[in-house]
C-alpha cells in the first residue's frame, strides 16, 4: 500500500521518457559541396528555414571540392545521428560510397540537384536539367539560327553537365547537321569555375580571330568568365551568351546588355521540396509527391523534377524581382534611370 505512490512514480517517470523520445528532435545531414557560388547559399538557407519549420534540426558540412573531405563529412553527421542525409555532391560517381556508408546505418540519402550515380539512392531532388540546356539553347537558335557558336560545359565530374550538354545537343543538333551553326570551340570546364570558363573563351577568341556570334556557357559563373574575356575584346554585349542560376551578377549583367539570358530555377522551390522530403523519410512517413524514374545506373531512382524557367531582360520583372528573388534596386543598380524601361 506504502508502494503505491512510488509506483505511480516510476510510470510517470517512464511515460516521460517515452514522451521526450518521441519528441526528440530530428537531425538532417546537409552535405553541400561548395558554397563559392551564390545559388548554393540561396539553397542552404531556404533548406534550413523549412526544415526548422518542420520542427528538425539542420548539421550543414561543406566540402569545398573535395571528395575526401565529404566522405569524411559524411561519417561525422551519420556519427552526430542525423537521420537523414541530403547530398550536393562534387563528384556525382564517387559520392556513391555515401550512399553504401548510410545504409549500413540504417540512414536514407537523397542527392540534391545532382544525381549521385551507381548507388542506391533513396530519392533525387533536382531541377529538370536536360530542360534546363533545351531552354539555354532553343534561346540561341531562336536569336540567332545561324554563326558561330563556342559550348562552355560544367565539370566532368557532374552528371547534371551531361544532362545539360543532353538538352542544349538535341537542339543544336539539326542546326549543326545543316550547316547552319559552326562550333569552333567546346570545352568542360573544371569545377564550373568562372576562371576556367574565361581561360576557354579567351583561348577561342585567340583562335578563330575574334569571330564569335554566341556562346553557350551552362551556368551563369562561366558566363561571368566567358562575359570578361569578351569584354577584352570590345565584344561584350555584341555576343549571344546564356547562364543558369539567375544569380545577382548574372542579372545586373542581362539589366546591362553584357548576358542575353539566364535559367531561373526556383530554388526556394527546391530547397523546400527537399526539406520536406527528408523530414518525412526521417519520420518513415510515405512520401505522397509525383516522382519520375531517373537511371543512375545502378537503379531507376525516384526523382522530383522542378521546372525551369527562360529570364532575360523583358521578363526579368515578371520572374525574379516578382518571386522575390532578387531586388529590383540591385539587378538594376548600374542601369540609369532612364534605359530601365524593363524594369517598369
Amino acid at each position: 500500500m506504502f508502494m503505491r505512490p512510488k509506483i505511480l512514480a516510476l510510470c510517470l517517470l517512464a511515460l516521460l521518457q517515452g514522451c521526450d523520445s518521441k519528441n526528440k528532435t530530428i537531425k538532417i545531414g546537409l552535405l553541400m559541396d561548395t558554397l563559392q557560388t551564390e545559388r548554393w547559399q540561396h539553397d542552404r538557407d531556404a533548406f534550413v528555414k523549412r526544415c526548422g519549420e518542420l520542427g528538425a534540426q539542420v548539421l550543414v558540412q561543406v566540402a569545398n571540392g573535395s571528395d575526401a573531405t565529404m566522405n569524411s563529412q559524411a561519417e561525422n553527421l551519420l556519427t552526430q545521428g542525423a537521420s537523414v542525409l541530403v547530398v550536393i555532391p562534387h563528384n556525382g560517381t564517387t559520392a556513391a560510397t555515401i550512399v553504401d556508408a548510410s545504409h549500413k546505418a540504417g540512414v536514407k540519402v537523397i542527392a540534391y540537384d545532382r544525381l549521385i550515380m551507381n548507388s542506391d539512392l533513396d530519392l533525387y531532388v533536382s531541377i529538370d536539367a536536360v530542360g534546363v540546356g533545351a531552354r539555354q539553347a532553343e534561346y540561341l537558335v531562336k536569336k540567332l539560327p545561324k554563326g558561330n557558336y563556342v559550348i562552355i560545359e560544367g565539370a566532368p565530374t557532374d552528371n547534371n553537365a551531361a544532362l545539360l550538354r543532353q538538352g542544349q545537343m538535341e537542339v543544336l543538333k539539326p542546326y549543326i547537321d545543316r550547316g547552319d551553326i559552326k562550333i569552333v570551340g567546346d570545352q568542360w570546364a573544371k569545377d564550373w569555375l568562372p576562371v576556367e570558363a574565361l581561360k576557354i573563351m579567351e583561348n577561342t577568341l585567340t583562335r578563330t580571330g575574334n569571330k564569335v556570334d554566341a556562346v553557350l556557357a551552362s551556368n551563369d559563373g562561366m558566363a561571368g568568365g566567358a562575359i570578361q574575356a569578351l569584354a577584352e575584346q570590345k565584344l561584350a554585349g555584341k555576343v549571344l551568351v546564356t547562364g543558369q542560376d539567375a544569380d545577382l551578377a548574372a542579372c545586373q549583367r542581362i539589366a546591362e546588355g553584357t548576358q542575353s539570358m539566364t535559367i531561373y530555377k526556383s530554388l526556394t522551390e527546391e530547397a523546400y521540396k527537399a526539406a520536406e522530403m527528408a523530414v518525412a523519410m526521417a519520420k518513415n512517413e510515405p512520401l505522397t509527391e509525383k516522382t519520375t524514374m531517373v537511371p543512375n545506373g545502378k537503379k531507376d531512382v525516384p526523382s522530383i523534377l522542378l521546372v525551369p524557367m527562360s529570364v532575360d531582360k523583358d521578363n526579368m520583372m515578371a520572374t525574379i524581382v516578382a518571386d522575390g528573388f532578387q531586388k529590383k534596386e540591385d539587378v538594376y543598380k548600374n542601369v540609369p534611370k532612364e534605359n530601365q524601361t524593363a524594369a517598369k
